[in-house]
């Protein structure tokens, strides 16, 4: 039985497997925790295999974790389906309406053209069965990237927080089932250009506050995270800097946020949930914010990555970072450590 968390480390299940939830979140159902995200169990370097389908976990303590299958299964029959191995998908959320009584998931599926698109899909369970209801999505005709979902507990809106790629991030209004956009949305964050631009949102709500973690974008590499604050949803947001200030080599302690999950028990505990991608990096490796500024710079030549390894590290011994949140006033703070308690937090 595991006591405590152990960031970086692998993390196995209770079956003696590793955890394959990334890019994932974490929701409360009837006293019961749900990890779910992407299954890479069978993701090798050249293989082909993006995905083996979403993956969920149950636990009573945040330490232990049951494998409860593939909420949503791989579909390694049909191509074009978005949930084919082959095919570019991740970071799935759900979230819960309580209107329609469904789970709602979003998943976003890159295209080899360059394009983003995302998959809609419903279920009257937490685990399943998923029914694909949309797919193809371009919300508000756009790109849309990395993103998160987030339901305002007071009245039930949802909304869609997501990289417009390689441009800025928006924040849109979801209908009232939360399949789709209702066409009003914002613009936040504008950057020329990657690693500039602000992927991979983490949302979270404090003390009447709202707060966005973001990342770089220099793919499955890490870099450091910015935070924001705002006092609506719609912004408009001011930027108050690094959430990981002792991380000296500025990569977010070499992780990728996927979401900020606020224990339901816990007066002020927020755990950063994050995603070790590239476990083991070359002992050469570059300056990476620095190379994807070059290739990205207008007229040059994206395809020329040189010898550095960036999109194809083995992803099915990522590693988890999972880190409790301290505040000084609005600042966000992250720190290290080698292990720690939820019992150790109010």
């Amino acid at each position: 039985m595991q006591q405590s968390i152990i960031p970086g480390q692998p993390w196995l299940d209770t079956n003696g497997k590793r955890i394959q939830a990334h890019g994932g979140s974490i929701l409360y159902v009837d006293g019961v925790f749900y990890w779910y995200g992407e299954n890479k169990e069978r993701t090798s370097p050249g293989n082909g295999i993006w995905h083996w389908g979403m993956r969920c976990y149950s636990s009573t303590d945040l330490y232990n974790w049951e494998d409860r299958g593939l909420i949503i299964p791989p579909v390694a029959e049909d191509t074009s389906d978005p949930m084919h191995p082959a095919q570019f998908a991740d970071r799935p959320h759900i979230i819960y309406n309580s209107r329609t009584g469904k789970y709602v998931c979003w998943i976003k599926v890159m295209q080899r053209d360059g394009g983003q698109l995302s998959s809609v899909y419903t279920a009257d369970d937490i685990l399943g069965p998923y029914e694909l209801v949309r797919s193809g999505v371009r919300p508000l005709g756009m790109n849309a990237g990395d993103f998160d979902l987030v339901v305002d507990p007071s009245d039930g809106k949802a909304y869609y927080y997501f990289e417009r790629v390689h441009s800025e991030l928006i924040c849109a209004d979801l209908t009232d089932d939360y399949t789709d956009v209702t066409g009003y949305y914002s613009t936040h964050f504008p950057r020329l250009q990657p690693p500039f631009v602000r992927e991979a949102p983490a949302y979270f709500r404090r003390n009447g506050k709202h707060y966005l973690i973001t990342s770089g974008t220099t793919g499955y590499f890490p870099n450091q995270s910015e935070s924001a604050v705002a006092d609506s949803y719609h912004g408009p947001w001011r930027v108050i800097g690094n959430p990981h200030p002792g991380d000296e080599t500025n990569t977010s302690y070499r992780s990728q946020l996927s979401s900020i999950f606020k224990h339901p028990h816990k007066k002020d505990l927020y755990i950063a949930l994050g995603d070790r991608w590239v476990v083991n990096p070359p002992a050469d490796l570059p300056d990476i914010p620095a190379l994807f500024e070059r290739v990205f710079a207008p007229g040059a030549e994206h395809h020329d990555w040189g010898t550095v390894p960036i999109t194809d590290p083995d992803t099915s011994i990522a590693d988890y970072v999972w880190l409790p949140i301290r505040f000084d006033g609005d600042d966000v703070i992250i720190d290290w450590h080698d292990e720690w308690r939820i019992e150790d937090h109010d």
